[in-house]
């Protein structure tokens, strides 16, 4: 489906940092605020677009990107951010693309299977095809040409000094922290095809698929989600994770085309 002129694309991230990358892009800058958020809407590589930031945790993504949608009609939706990873070979530095997104702290059983959201039959909920695709592509170009090369000699630990891989699968999300080992083991032995787990990206899924909004999900590895964790957390988002959004960013906007974002967002099945 062609995309509607004049509708934004919304590019929303979790912290301070990534918005912060992104704001000195924006020409012909406009700021309101709604619901306690910054929205900042103008023009990024000739694309309409609104920036803002969700906070943290499921309650308040779902708040940012409800708003999104229906005050600025965004057509579609990119989210950025960290997350802890969880899948064998996801190191620190690397990308994470979420094909699918779960809550794993929500269970209403036995009126309902573990991780289904209540009257809706799903607990997985699928991005859109077509945006993360091209999300894909954008971060894929970045790796290749080797826009994260400074970054990773000066600010990741030794063993994130190689290049950044990109991999794709489950993202998982729920409104904790997870900062031990038993935390990480339990969550791969309840849901082994999760690749990393973070705070925000299933509340936006689920809002996304409720407006039939296209969205896209792309988290970089900030953590191997056990007890070192916390360590350097601020220093990775400002020095790391804010150069990754701003590079995949500008390079999806500048390989957009006209036809791009159309409404495919939908919900996938447990």
């Amino acid at each position: 489906m062609r995309a509607s002129p004049g509708r934004p694309l919304a590019i929303v991230s979790a912290m301070h940092e990534e918005l912060h990358a992104l704001l000195p892009l924006l020409e012909s800058a406009q700021q309101v605020r709604l619901g306690g958020r910054e929205f900042h809407s103008g023009r990024i590589q000739g694309h309409d677009v609104v920036l803002a930031l969700t906070g943290i945790g499921k309650v308040a993504a779902a708040l940012t990107t409800t708003l999104a949608i229906q005050r600025f009609d965004a057509q579609a939706l990119v989210f950025t951010g960290v997350a802890g990873g969880l899948g064998d070979g996801v190191a620190i530095g690397d990308l994470v693309l979420a094909r699918e997104l779960l809550q794993h702290d929500l269970d209403a059983s036995p009126l309902f299977p573990r991780y289904e959201v209540p009257l809706t039959g799903c607990s997985r909920f699928a991005a859109s095809a077509a945006l993360s695709d091209a999300v894909h592509s954008a971060a894929l170009r970045c790796i290749q040409r080797g826009a994260f090369s400074g970054i990773q000699r000066g600010a990741l630990p030794s063993q994130a000094t190689r290049t950044p891989r990109l991999h794709e699968g489950l993202v998982i999300s729920g409104d904790r922290f997870i900062a031990t080992a038993a935390q990480s083991i339990a969550l791969r032995s309840a849901l082994p095809d999760a690749l990393a787990v973070e705070m925000e990206g299933a509340a936006v899924a689920q809002v996304c698929a409720a407006f039939s909004t296209p969205f896209a999900v792309l988290r970089t590895i900030s953590d191997r989600a056990d007890d070192a964790a916390h360590g350097d957390f601020a220093a990775f988002i400002a020095d790391v994770a804010s150069v990754v959004t701003r590079c995949v960013v500008q390079e999806w906007l500048a390989g957009r085309d006209a036809s791009g974002g159309g409404r495919t967002g939908r919900l996938g099945s447990q």
